[in-house]
Parts: C-alpha cells; structure tokens; sequence
C-alpha cells in the first residue's frame, strides 16, 4: 500500500496569517532532519506564511513502512544506515500534500467530540502500569484509556470535508516478518474530497495494537503464535472506524476560539528544573538500558540478539560502526540514569555523527478549545495521562480556555526521542523505561516544559518563548550501506514485463485471489510517485478502465530478486476480490521500470491474459 502524507491546515478566519500545519505521515515516527528539509521547503515557497514553528510533523507510527530516513545514528542500525532516497520521498510528498491543502483552503467550522472505544488496545507492559500508586490508578476506570477524539472539518455549508480522530495505540498491527512495505511514499493524486485519518496515539501510544497477538502470548506462556498478517490490522482500524463514524453520525461541540501554535526546543542534557514540590531534579544525556531484546511482540530493537555470543556478523553497519561503540558512561551519568543499567551510552556517542537526539521539539497547536500537544515521543498510558491533565489544568487555571478545553496527544512528531514513562514505571526498567533515554525525570521534564508555554497560546502574547539551540544536521555524515542497482536483465527469450505465470481461464467469484508472475526489474529504479506499480484493469464501455491500483489493501506487489549475479528479478501481482466488486472482464497490469548495465532507465509495462468476475 503506498504510504501517504496528509495535511491539513488551520487557520483564524479573522486573521487568517493565524495558522498552523498539522501533517500526518505514514511513517514510523516524525525526524529532524526530515522536518528540517520540509519546514525548508515550505517557508522558502510561501515566506511568511508557514515557518518552523507553525509546522506539525507528526506519524501514524506503524511498524512496516520505509526505514532510513531518521538523521541520529541509533536508528540507522536496522536499515543498513541512512537511505537518502526515502528521505527524499518523504519530504516531496509531504510538502505536496500541503501545497494542496494551501490550495484548497476554504471558509468552514470546527467541531470537537469523543466516544469510548473499549477494545482497541491494551498496556505493552501491564506489570510496568501496576507500578504506578493505586490511588492513582484508581482514578481511572481502565488500565488503558479508551477515548477517541474527533475533529471534524466541515464547509461553509454544513458538508463535512474530513476529519482527525485521536486514539491511545501503538499503531504497531504488522508484525515484523511483513515483508510487503512500500519503497516510495506519500500522496497521490486522487479525486476526493474527503480527507480522514486515524491518528492512533492519543494520551499514550505505548498500548499495544496487537490485541490478538498479546493475547495468545498470554494464554501460551510464550508458545509459538501467529494470526494472518493484516487481520490485527484490520481489526483495530475497523473499531476505530466504528468510533470515528459515531462522532461523524452526532452533532458535536463546536470549536471555538483563536489559532495559535507554540514551538521551542528544550535540550534534556542534564535539564534542571524544580518539581511542583519546590524539589529540583534533572534529567540525563540519552541512554538505552539493557532489556531493549525482551520485547513480547518480535525481537529486540537494533538487531542485538538475546544470548548470542557468535562472532558472525549479524549487520553489515553495525559491523561498521560498533568500532565506534558508545563509550563507557561517565559517574554522573551512571548516578543519572539509575536504576537504569546502561546499555549504550548514545548520549556520548559521537562518532562517527550523534546516535541519540539531546535536543527535542515542544511544540502546541491550539484551535479554539482544542489544543494538540505535539509530542516527541512515545508516552505510556499514565505519563500521557499526567501530561494531558497537567496542561489541561493549566490551560484553565491560566484563563487561555474554558472548562471546555480538549486535549490531545500526537506523536511521536518532529523529534524521535523514543519512550515516555512515569518515574514508577521508569523504576521497573522493563522495555518502556529502559527505553526512556533522558532518565527518570523525562516525563516530569515535559510537564514542566508544556505547562509553561501555555500562557503563549493566549492571543494576547505576541512574544515567542526561548529556546535552546536546534539540533545540528546530521544527514551530511550519515552512512549508507544501501548500494544502487547495478543492472536488470530479462531471461533468455523473455522481455520484461513477460508473463510467467499466467491467471486462470476460470471464473473468479468473490474471495478468490487472481495471481500473476512476470518478468521484472528492481522497484528502487523509479518509486513511481504519485504512480503505481499495477493496476487492475476492468473493460468498461468497450474501454480498459483502471479500478485498483498499488492504494488498495486487496492488491500485493512482491518483488523478488532471483539472481543477483544475471540481475533477474520476477514481480508477483496479486488481487484478492472484494465483495460488491461487478462482473466482467478483468486483467492485471504491471509498470516497471529496468536498468541496463550501460544506459537509462526505462519504463515497460506486462498485462496479464484477461480474466472474469462473476
């Protein structure tokens, strides 16, 4: 499925330079640099109007998507480094939805609700939230929270046009043998006009998604298990769905009130501040404990492998760069992060560039009595609860709004700062807190940071707040074991785009999957933006009328490289037929795209033999 940006854009009607840009990515989590290149892009095309402050990168935060493209060296590890290209992709599709958005900017009205959806997830580490006071826990009625916000655009006229839902999940469905991932990304050309997205992270994204998953594994005590790789999927979205269309099918709350954004960063290097108590604590360069290989749902993060003591190489970078490990932890650091045993050092890991981020984005957007807490990282249910509730008090004992004031978390956005749990839950060290890399005091450190910005959401201040120096680009030293395509070739007496395995001659009916193989090239020669890699293709008034394309979850695109050495490769178009789908004569279509060993790159095109829907 091609992975998308979506923007959209708010903006005062009496004072329309009042804006912000709240963008959507179907990626992993937001990026510096990425953000960098895009806020870049924007500012210099409409000077004035959208800058580094009023500008949102924020992620859908699901797992199976292009990796690479994050600036800081720790996360490089897994995709063999830096992968410019997807970077690339990244930022013009990005910067393409907001042109649009820009474009279509029309008068509308706001409006603002939430609806309970019970079982769409529940706590990564239900021991880790049990740490947390009783009487605080008490407080709640589930271990999770259960809301989903919605807010819902609609036009002058009353039509909605889209809408924004808020929901506390790990938008993590696909477990980690999914080998179907796009290789470009984001928008492409459709005629809608309706824009919607679930933004599955709300007052904490660390709640599992993988509902069936984890149950099994518990039932199991760590017996083998596995569902179908979309059905988990597919089963939280659609309860999503069902609590978006309840608010959308309700006359909600209108949202009232001026736009504004605030934006600074706050360097968490050894950051003192004073709790509510008068106590004054600080926070720690980054570090990563030592549980990051004990995860429930697959394996460890950055390919360490629990028990291996093999020297075989399990990582061409990590070969690399563990000549550069992270050194030994200074005292003050070791005394920082306790209880935390510290793993990597990142936060004194400079070479061969930064592995960790020291620096972070704050960042709030407030339309009317709604305001969005952008948020760089990944809280648990009670940090993002104690967050929420601390700005949310803060907002109305300020006055800046109402006791009609919502509050929502997205995230991880701008930065990637990894995780976000209670000093409680910190204590535990399970995978939530030894992956808390600014040490015990991280979530504190936010609260005292959001709170204090509050007051620069009231229309009144026209001053900005200060700020600790942004991050420095990384991508300039970034290292890159991704290596180009070298050639394509067709087999002998075959050309590309030749049909392998062909579809069958039989009737097709609904539920049955039309599969054909040809002869293919490597799918990096062109991402095909704003494109597709198939189609199919239906004969509709004596014409071929493309009605599905590589946007469609019943559509598969496998792409195997069969011989490095000839350079053959074969290319799997599959479709599996939806209900409600019309009789007739179809076909699959394939595009691709072949590299010669000396020449360009060209374009080609394979049809399957033509089949029937009945």
């Amino acid at each position: 499925m091609r992975q998308r940006s979506r923007a959209w854009i708010v903006a005062d009607a009496a004072n329309p330079s009042n804006r912000f840009v709240f963008i959507n990515a179907d990626i992993a989590m937001g990026d510096t640099g990425v953000r960098r290149s895009i806020v870049s892009e924007l500012s210099s095309q409409f000077p004035g109007v959208y800058n580094n402050d009023n500008i949102a990168l924020v992620s859908t935060h699901q797992h199976s998507g292009v990796g690479g493209y994050l600036e800081d060296l720790l996360p490089q590890i897994t995709s063999l480094g830096y992968v410019k290209e997807t970077a690339d992709a990244i930022v013009s599709g990005t910067v393409l939805a907001v042109q649009r958005a820009h474009a279509n900017l029309q008068p509308g009205q706001l409006s603002v609700g939430n609806t309970t959806v019970v079982d769409g997830n529940i706590n990564r580490s239900p021991f880790a939230y049990l740490a947390n006071p009783a009487e605080e826990r008490a407080m709640y009625q589930y271990d999770q929270d259960k809301d989903l916000t919605l807010l819902r655009f609609d036009d002058a006229s009353g039509n909605a046009r889209g809408f924004l839902s808020f929901y506390p999940v790990h938008g993590t469905s696909l477990y980690e043998n999914n080998t179907l991932r796009t290789l470009g990304t984001p928008a492409r050309t459709l005629t809608v006009h309706f824009v919607k997205v679930l933004v599955s992270l709300g007052t904490a994204n660390l709640v599992n998604s993988n509902i069936r998953h984890v149950e099994i594994l518990l039932r199991t005590a760590m017996a083998a298990f596995r569902i179908s790789d979309f059905e988990s999927n597919m089963i939280i979205a659609q309860l999503q769905v069902d609590g978006a269309k309840t608010l959308m099918s309700t006359t909600l709350p209108a949202v009232q009130g001026p736009v504004k954004y605030v934006h600074t960063y706050m360097n968490m290097s050894y950051r003192s501040f004073q709790l509510p108590n008068g106590t004054t604590v600080q926070t720690c360069p980054p570090a990563m404990g030592e549980v990051l290989c004990k995860l429930y749902d697959g394996p460890g993060a950055f390919d360490f492998i629990q028990g291996d003591n093999s020297s075989d190489p399990q990582n061409p970078f990590w070969e690399i760069v563990k000549g550069a490990i992270t050194p030994l932890p200074p005292p003050e650091q070791i005394a920082c992060q306790l209880p935390k045993p510290i793993l990597l050092d990142t936060g004194y890991a400079n070479s061969p560039y930064q592995w960790s981020p020291n620096t972070v984005d704050i960042q709030m957007l407030r339309a009317g009595n709604l305001v969005i807490l952008v948020i760089p990282g990944e809280l648990t249910t009670m940090a993002g609860r104690r967050l929420r509730d601390a700005v949310r008090a803060e907002l109305i004992s300020s006055g800046v709004v109402g006791d009609d004031a919502y509050v929502v978390i997205a995230g991880p956005a701008n930065t990637y700062a990894h995780y976000v749990a209670t000093k409680e839950e910190y204590a535990v060290q399970r995978y939530e807190g030894a992956s808390t890399i600014f040490g015990q005091w991280t979530l504190d450190s936010y609260i005292d940071k959001y709170t204090s910005l509050v007051s620069y959401l009231n229309p009144s201040v026209t001053t900005t707040p200060p700020s600790d120096p942004a991050p420095q680009d990384q991508t300039s030293k970034a290292i890159s074991l991704q290596t180009p395509v070298i050639v394509d070739n067709a087999p002998f007496g075959k050309s590309f785009g030749s049909v392998l395995i062909d579809v069958a001659t039989t009737s097709y009916q609904v539920g049955d999957t039309v599969v054909a193989q040809f002869v293919g090239a490597n799918p990096r020669n062109n991402l095909r933006l704003e494109q597709t890699f198939l189609n199919v293709d239906q004969v509709v008034n004596g014409q071929w009328t493309a009605v599905k394309s590589d946007s469609h979850p019943s559509t598969r695109y496998e792409w195997l490289r069969t011989s490095e050495i000839l350079g053959y490769s074969t290319v799997n178009i599959s479709w599996t037929i939806e209900s409600g789908t019309p009789s007739g004569t179809y076909r699959l279509t394939y595009f691709g795209d072949s590299k010669p060993l000396i020449g360009s790159i060209s374009a080609f095109t394979g049809h399957s033999s033509n089949f029937t829907v009945s």
